[in-house]
């Protein structure tokens, strides 16, 4: 399979006022949102389809991408969620024998304006050196505009700060996906912006699956009679989640284990009574190294986060909000960031990276069986205390 590249023209403009040109790639237009860098070299198919990624525009820094081109199966959600795409040499060449069509033919397709061409080099060591910030794409009649005009609308694009995206990739409906193996019950799961292979590694741990929309309510996870519940991944700036955050401390409320990944370690922290930032540049690839504390072990992680929880990394502290005591539980080791989050009191716990990556790696893949094991534990624990009441 061959791309035709193009060679018209496309302009990435920063809210600095640095304009970076390149050629046009995927659809032709404008797309707007926040600069950040991922630094997978491989995995694109993944980054490009995961639901965290919507309002930003994602550069990759390895310089060829699209060699394998796109399939439906490694898919992580319905569509491509990027804002926009940034890279340097597009392959001109698909070749791999799952691919079903080119990247910027499936760029094109799902509307995704992007640009090729670019020092991404350049643009990155910019990034790291002023933080993330505002951009925007131009091709097609928009890359004619003044750079003035250009300048002019990227600044007044919104910010990430304050955004809740969540309504934007969350489900309209409950999806259920059947539980594989030995059956253990209901999970409820609050769909943020969940990718495809937490669910699939959520089933095989024996869950029926249950995908709520980002709306519902405590009743509504009730209802099914869960034996735990699961805060996803997803997009936007955890402050702006006050009504998901309410649902969380319902969901403690109801002692019902909890296991959270990215956005939802975000909301735990919130729920325990914890803050939350944003990050300077944040952390987006396949190459992060976290510090499990319980075990001394490092993994590397995948991780695409622009804002982190604002909690003591060592000791045990109280939850403000009264949930016993809580624990950093794993570090990132680049920035001293928490990368997790363990109440122990409560069956809670979260992770800020991402053990269900599709595309590697699969260090931290073990949490899912954490997860379960103290599904069954509590389950086990709870039946116990029933027996002996009984008596």
């Amino acid at each position: 399979m061959t791309s035709l590249l193009t060679t018209d023209p496309a302009v990435l403009v920063l809210e600095d006022g640095s304009r970076h040109p390149g050629r046009a790639y995927g659809a032709r237009g404008t797309t707007l949102g926040e600069v950040v860098f991922a630094t997978g070299m491989t995995g694109y198919q993944e980054t490009l389809t995961d639901p965290s990624y919507a309002g930003q525009i994602v550069l990759q820094t390895a310089p060829h991408i699209g060699n394998t081109g796109m399939n439906a199966e490694d898919r992580e959600s319905r569509r491509i969620w990027v804002a926009g795409y940034i890279v340097r040499d597009p392959s001109r060449i698909v070749s791999n024998w799952r691919s079903e069509e080119s990247l910027d033919d499936s760029l094109a397709a799902d509307g995704i304006v992007g640009i090729s061409g670019v020092d991404t080099r350049a643009v990155t060591r910019r990034i790291r050196s002023v933080g993330s910030m505002r951009g925007g794409v131009f091709s097609g009649d928009a890359a004619a505009l003044g750079a003035e005009e250009q300048l002019r609308i990227v600044r007044e694009a919104p910010e990430m700060t304050g955004r809740n995206l969540s309504a934007e990739v969350s489900v309209a409906a409950v999806e259920v996906t059947p539980a594989q193996g030995e059956r253990i019950g209901n999970l409820a799961v609050l769909d943020l912006g969940v990718k495809q292979a937490t669910i699939v590694n959520l089933a095989a741990r024996g869950f029926d699956v249950h995908v709520f929309p980002q709306s519902a309510t405590v009743e509504d996870i009730l209802a099914i009679d869960p034996v735990a519940a699961f805060y996803s991944n997803g997009p936007g700036d955890p402050a702006a989640s006050d009504a998901h955050v309410q649902l969380l401390r319902g969901i403690l409320d109801a002692k019902l284990p909890f296991f959270g990944i990215c956005f939802g370690n975000q909301l735990l922290g919130r729920a325990l009574g914890f803050g939350t930032y944003k990050l300077p540049f944040g952390h987006r690839g396949i190459n992060q190294p976290v510090l499990d504390k319980a075990t001394g072990r490092v993994e590397i992680t995948s991780q695409n986060h622009g804002f982190a929880v604002d909690a003591p990394l060592e000791g045990t502290v109280d939850s403000p909000h009264g949930y016993g005591r809580v624990e950093v539980s794993h570090i990132g080791l680049n920035d001293q960031v928490v990368e997790g989050i363990r109440a122990l009191d409560i069956p809670a716990f979260s992770v800020q990276y991402h053990p269900e990556a599709a595309a590697g790696p699969h260090d931290a893949n073990y949490l899912f069986d954490r997860f379960r094991d103290m599904v069954t534990d509590t389950l086990s624990a709870r039946h116990n205390d029933a027996q002996e009441g009984g008596l």
